[in-house]
């Protein structure tokens, strides 16, 4: 029998591209083993949002070859989109962009049949949403649904236009057919997610992300809907309302800030303030009492001084996150920043991120023990030991004992150590 493995790099949006790829090849007789084992075919669905992503792809297509010489390597996702023709000459058999990933299997078939190297890489500005589906996921409660693919923010820094396209949305009717699939598949939570989830509807007619949310929540078997990553300028006081009046919306927030100076915001071309920003959280907190805020950082932009860095440092303590996802900047080619004046040198880039991680560290652990003593409902997933652990409406990881994967039990937090909480 035929055997296939995955390694997934990047974001949730590759986790779901690559769950939906899998299904293609167990579809069609394949095995799936783990990444390390002796495969017939690996596939590397790789990520260049960042330079140490960047790395870690490389490093994996060429583990791939190691594993097993003789195996076909299949590369898809952003580093596929932007170096295919680099890929084909290391050796890889099958390169799929961010699009063609529904033909992965009869692509490699085709390839496999002519004894040769194919590159089915589209210009991905220019094509639809392309309609990938899964109906089950490697977890065992919570499945990714991808509603949304592509970005036009073109925010300095940033690689993804150039190699996710432009936006491209779900139709409202497939996000609810998928999750009626997963919700009779078991799964009761459903993480929607996209590469820039604030512009789900914008090329639609009329249907906005609030019916994209009612159409994953329509199910009675799903019990929990969590939204990515989120722009604060989508956060308006109607918006915030209408999310608080569907009760399965989870109670945390993905808002990506990258830098909480003014004018590093200005120079990296997002499109909003540090005061609509935290006006954006004030309108959540009031909608949603207690809620997780968590975010995104990126330190160390072109020229980004010590006063600048420090007005980030303040602005984060200000908003009091519950948790602080840090990158250093990282030079991609191709982007607008790549040639600004004014590159940090690592060593600084690494001290502010060091910095930030502490400060992250300091809220997480301020928030969950707010948390202390209160009663939450828990979507528990695995048991080892007669100990089940889940995860509550923020995304806070419980364990308790007297709980069975698949249940959604109440649940008072009586302590808290290493990230997770016990309770009873």
């Amino acid at each position: 029998m035929k055997r296939v493995a995955f390694c997934t790099l990047g974001c949730k949006v590759n986790q779901y591209d690559s769950e939906a790829m899998l299904e293609k090849f167990l579809q069609d007789g394949y095995t799936a083993v783990p990444f390390e084992e002796e495969a017939d075919v690996y596939v590397v669905n790789t990520c260049v949002v960042t330079g140490t992503g960047e790395k870690k792809s490389r490093q994996m297509v060429r583990r791939a070859r190691k594993l097993n010489p003789q195996a076909e390597v299949v590369v898809a996702g952003c580093m596929a989109q932007r170096d295919a023709e680099k890929l084909l000459e290391d050796g890889v058999r099958l390169v799929v962009g961010n699009a063609k990933r529904e033909e992965v299997v009869s692509l490699l078939r085709k390839a496999q049949e002519e004894d040769s190297a194919i590159a089915a890489v589209t210009d991905v500005r220019r094509v639809p949403f392309e309609n990938l589906s899964i109906s089950g996921h490697m977890g065992k409660t919570r499945a990714v649904l991808k509603i949304q693919e592509g970005c036009d923010r073109f925010c300095t820094y940033c690689i993804i236009p150039h190699v996710r396209g432009g936006i491209r949305s779900r139709d409202v009717g497939e996000i609810a057919r998928e999750a009626e699939r997963l919700a009779l598949a078991g799964f009761q939570e459903l993480v929607l997610t996209g590469i820039h989830l604030s512009s789900y509807g914008r090329d639609l007619d009329g249907e906005t992300l609030l019916d994209a949310i009612a159409a994953a929540a329509a199910p009675q078997g799903v019990q929990r809907v969590r939204l990515g990553s989120l722009e604060p300028v989508i956060v308006s006081e109607a918006f915030a309302q209408a999310l608080a009046a569907q009760p399965k919306v989870c109670p945390q927030f993905h808002l990506a800030l990258q830098s909480g100076s003014d004018t590093v915001l200005a120079r990296m071309r997002r499109r909003y303030t540090t005061g609509q920003f935290q006006e954006a959280v004030a309108m959540l907190r009031r909608h949603f009492p207690g809620c997780a805020i968590t975010t995104d950082i990126l330190t160390g932009f072109p020229g980004e001084t010590p006063e600048e860095h420090q007005q980030t440092m303040d602005f984060v303590k200000t908003i009091a996150f519950s948790r602080v996802h840090v990158f250093p900047y990282s030079k991609r080619t191709g982007t607008v920043a790549a040639d600004m004046p004014g590159h940090l040198p690592k060593a600084v880039k690494e001290e502010r991120a060091r910095q930030l991680i502490a400060l992250g560290e300091e809220m997480a652990e301020a928030y969950a023990r707010s948390l202390l003593g209160t009663k939450q409902e828990v979507l528990f997933e695995e048991e080892e030991g007669g100990i089940a652990e889940g995860y509550t409406p923020q995304y806070m990881r419980v364990r308790a004992a007297g709980a069975a994967p698949g249940e959604l039990k109440t649940v008072t937090l009586t302590a808290y150590q290493n990230d997770v909480f016990t309770a009873q």
